[in-house]
């Protein structure tokens, strides 16, 4: 009998999370799976004399000359070396958790000089450093460029950006970073978003399609979850990232930007009773230049005059009245039928945010 009830309940949880559900791997990760940012400085060469202007960034020059020392190639002492074909970069990567020693991973090269061009050009062997200053990986390749420039006779053509490449498969991992999967008998799992209801929908599916009592909410981002030791962990984890979970509806928010003139809003933003006011005025003033000639016997002067006239529109302003509770659908509709700008809307919704009628939270960014 408290098998039958258990299966009961695991039924009418399916049920009641399989509608608009989510995988718990798309909500949440592993406490402790994460990936490490790498970065390195090197130089790239075989430019088509595109490189550094050398005389305006002495480090290049001083990288090209120690990379010859360390070859066995000694210059004369003040020795000017005038490159064209050189320019330095910075190497940037991400180590995925639980890389090993042997794979390879992508690199991206950024010119820090004065570079016209990486496209062409191969980065040299380049070592790799994490925060603790430690080298993860060596870099070195081609540079894969995703454009493409030309000038001639002072005029020039660019297509997209030239200073920046990708070596794809360009850094051998040499060091792998430890990672713990899991803390002792538990893992945990961290929503990529704070929420409480959240949290508590995943411990119940979990707890109703896995097994009863193993997982619990810390707060509303931690999730502590029993799992089993060994090789059988990963399996564990593999069952959890792929139930489906019915997420809460997020917190009503609308996201301005102010330089763009963007605004966006979800679907849980709603309104008080309210109305809007909507109008433009608009002021021209225009002046026009006219030369002032006498006659030819008059000793006067020929003077430049100016004429000028000024516009005043004001444009025709319309009322709206919201109700409460409207949907975003009914206010993006309202307010588009008073001719609102998205200029506009960013004055019209702080406008409403003050007078209390805009139930959501507004951020500017």
């Amino acid at each position: 009998m408290k098998r039958f009830y258990w299966l009961l309940s695991a039924f009418l949880v399916l049920l009641s999370f399989g509608a608009c559900a989510e995988r718990i791997k798309d909500m949440a990760s592993i406490q402790g799976v994460r990936d490490n940012q790498l970065i390195g400085y090197g130089i790239v060469v075989g430019l088509d004399g595109s490189g550094d202007q050398t005389t305006q960034t002495p480090f290049t020059v001083q990288s090209v000359i120690s990379m010859l020392s360390q070859m066995g190639v000694n210059l004369p002492q003040g020795t000017g070396l005038q490159l064209k074909n050189v320019a330095a970069v910075v190497v940037t990567a991400t180590l995925p958790p639980f890389s090993k020693p042997g794979q390879a991973i992508d690199v991206t090269t950024s010119s820090i000089g004065n570079a016209k061009s990486l496209r062409g050009g191969t980065l040299l062997m380049t070592p790799l450093k994490g925060a603790d200053g430690l080298v993860y990986a060596m870099a070195q390749g081609n540079v894969l460029v995703s454009g493409v420039g030309a000038s001639s006779g002072g005029a020039s053509v660019q297509v997209n950006h030239l200073s920046v490449g990708r070596v794809p498969s360009g850094a051998s991992v040499e060091r792998s970073v430890p990672t713990i999967l899991g803390q002792g008998d538990f893992i945990n799992l961290e929503l990529n978003t704070m929420d409480f209801t959240t949290a508590a929908r995943i411990v119940e599916v979990i707890n109703g399609l896995i097994e009863p009592d193993i997982a619990s909410a810390l707060d509303g981002r931690l999730i502590q979850v029993r799992a089993p030791t060994g090789s059988g962990r990963v399996a564990f984890i593999s069952k959890i990232e792929n139930l489906d979970v019915n997420p809460a509806q997020g917190v009503a928010k609308v996201i301005i930007n102010a330089r763009t003139g963007s605004v966006v809003m979800n679907q849980a933003v709603s309104l008080q009773p309210c109305a809007v006011a909507h109008g433009n005025l608009t002021v021209v003033i225009n002046t026009d230049s006219a030369v002032s000639q006498p006659n030819a016997l008059a000793k006067g002067k020929t003077v430049q005059t100016d004429k000028t006239t000024i516009d005043i529109k004001a444009d025709k302003g319309g009322l709206v009245q919201l109700k409460k509770g409207v949907s975003l659908s009914d206010v993006v509709k309202a307010l588009n039928s008073i001719g609102a700008t998205p200029q506009d809307l960013l004055a019209i919704l702080q406008a409403m945010k003050s007078a209390g009628a805009l139930r959501a939270e507004l951020e500017i960014i």
